[in-house]
């Protein structure tokens, strides 16, 4: 049946979308991201648009300096199409480089500031990266300069504090970021470009042990935003806290492009500190967070929360993990007026693919809410077969907001984008109603407050250890971090479990570090196939931690 044009900003068409999906998109969208950002800065010129401890810019200042870096990128070559990483952490020249790249056509390719070297270098090498801007403090993670032959270009973003020392590297032309600005400034991105381009290649581990580039488009972006703003009701003079990294899916849609897109205003804290968290909050009106639980559940610790002023606060989104049900309780008596909203997303749907309503986080506490417009999931048993509403399977995901693949990875692209859906390998149902639950992972991932964690590549890096036969990671529940890292470890003679974490810290992000260490002197369980039987290890985890948690 063919769908009537309409002025109206909610309305729907289907459109063919990457050469192989018919999609519903909304009809009335702008052309790109940076033609978003543009028009909230031509409706808020002299608004606030970002702040960083003493630092601010409006709008019609962050649109001339994003001109101006743009402008100092093409003088160094880049354009259309080119790969630029971010290794910045929450600051206002990360917003900063992310729309100068926009502006261009170029991909951002944000990186966590808690991985390695060699996670980095991988990243770099794996998504083609002809520059890497990165923050003074980090220069000691940065690969080597043959390790990285593509990178052409390195930036360095320094602190008004830090020694404007520029970076010694060999055959790498290294410059400070406030002198890649030039004039006369960009002011717009160039004809064509398609809201179906990349606009991000953000990294997700994958079972392989090795991570994937998830390709995500302008339109994604933009959809998924429109629909934050839509369910939680966001507005122009909202103040949104950005405390989880930008880098995350999570923190780039829900804080960054949906305060950039509704015209609000950006406050960017470095890290998360409880204490600095809630004095932040109320010297700065914060309207607006996103969080994992644990965040919440250490803000409401701090023995003199009830002595700020957070009537400001109304909206409280939070995902990534369940928030418990006395979390959600004590918030309620505390922060009578604070709403709370989960949602489920990854980051291959670029964020959330279903958000709870206004209440529905206290009535229906194990749900992550109900379908936003344009999205489709659907739950198939392991044969393929849709099941009936309220029956478990695997969640297949169809949006607007499904990355285009992966970069480079046609293998893996085929395998998980099918059919117009994405195979999100989580276990969950849809009962009549259209609440989503999500049960279990078939991925084998541990979230340790929010940070996912993919035991196979833990336990590849772990099996590298002189001496180490098998490993097994399982999580271990954590009342303050929702799961811990415990390690099964078999080895051929005596090894001491700290060597193994040191070695984890220098290959891996350092949240990927086991918290325990459990070593077996007998080879670890398996089956009658000779796989790895983890149900019993997982016992013998939880049974630690109650034990730990009565002592």
């Amino acid at each position: 049946m063919s769908e009537t044009p309409s002025t109206d900003e909610h309305a729907l068409r289907t459109e063919a979308l990457y050469q192989d999906r018919l999609v519903p998109c909304y009809a009335h969208r702008p052309d790109h991201l940076d033609a978003m950002f543009r028009a909230s800065a031509q409706r808020r010129p002299q608004a606030l648009a970002i702040e960083e401890g003493e630092r601010s810019l409006t709008y019609a200042q962050l649109d001339l300096a994003v001109g101006r870096l743009s402008a100092g990128w093409a003088a160094r070559g880049i354009g259309s199409g080119d790969r630029v990483a971010l290794f910045l952490g929450n600051r206002i020249e990360f917003v900063l480089v992310l729309l100068s790249l926009w502006r261009l056509g170029a991909i951002a390719v944000p990186i966590g500031i808690r991985q390695s070297a060699p996670e980095l270098e991988y990243m770099l090498g794996q998504c083609g990266a002809c520059a890497l801007v990165f923050e003074g403090t980090l220069a000691d993670r940065l690969p080597r300069p043959d390790a990285i032959p593509g990178v052409r270009l390195l930036v360095h973003c320094l602190d008004a504090d830090e020694s404007p020392e520029v970076l010694q590297a060999a055959d790498l032309p290294s410059v400070l970021l406030t002198d890649v600005s030039c004039d006369p400034p960009i002011l717009a991105s160039p004809d064509g470009l398609s809201d179906q381009a990349p606009a991000c290649i953000m990294y997700t581990s994958g079972t392989t042990g090795h991570p994937k580039g998830a390709v995500l488009s302008h339109l994604g972006f933009f959809h998924t935003a429109r629909h934050y703003v839509h369910r939680f009701g966001y507005r122009p003079d909202d103040r949104l806290l950005l405390v989880i990294p930008g880098s995350h899916i999570s923190g780039l849609l829900a804080v960054v492009v949906v305060s950039l897109q509704v015209g609000g205003c950006l406050v960017c804290l470095r890290q998360f500190h409880a204490p600095a968290v809630l004095q932040t909050m109320q010297a700065r009106r914060i309207t607006a967070t996103v969080m994992v639980p644990a965040m919440y559940n250490l803000c409401l610790l701090q023995p003199e929360i009830a002595t700020y002023d957070l009537s400001a606060w109304r909206i409280g989104h939070f995902g990534g993990a369940a928030m418990p049900e006395v979390t959600i309780e004590r918030l309620a008596q505390v922060l009578p007026t604070l709403q709370l909203y989960n949602g489920f997303g990854a980051t291959e749907t670029t964020s959330a693919v279903t958000l709870t309503e206004r209440g529905d986080a206290a009535r229906y506490p194990d749900s992550v809410g109900t379908l936003l417009p344009c999205i489709d999931i659907r739950v198939l048993d392991p044969e393929g077969r849709e099941v009936l509403p309220g029956e478990p399977g695997e969640l297949w995901i169809r949006s607007p907001g499904n990355a285009i693949g992966y970069w480079n990875n046609p293998e893996a692209t085929r395998a998980t984008f099918v059919a117009g859906y994405w195979r999100s390998g989580d276990i969950g149902s849809v009962d009549a109603a259209g609440y989503l639950r999500v049960f279990d992972r078939i991925k084998d991932m541990i979230n340790r407050g929010g940070f996912k964690i993919y035991c196979v590549e833990l336990e590849n890096t772990i099996q590298r250890c002189e001496g180490v036969v098998e490993a097994a990671a399982v999580a271990s529940p954590c009342p303050v971090l929702g799961e811990r890292i415990h390690v099964f470890v078999h080895a051929r003679a005596a090894i001491d479990p700290e060597s193994i974490c040191q070695f984890c810290r220098s290959q891996l992000a350092d949240y990927k570090t086991p918290d325990f260490i459990t070593l077996s002197p007998t080879p670890l369980p398996r089956n009658l196939n000779g796989k790895l039987v983890k149900a019993p290890l997982r016992e013998a985890a939880r049974a630690a931690a109650l034990q730990s948690s009565d002592h």
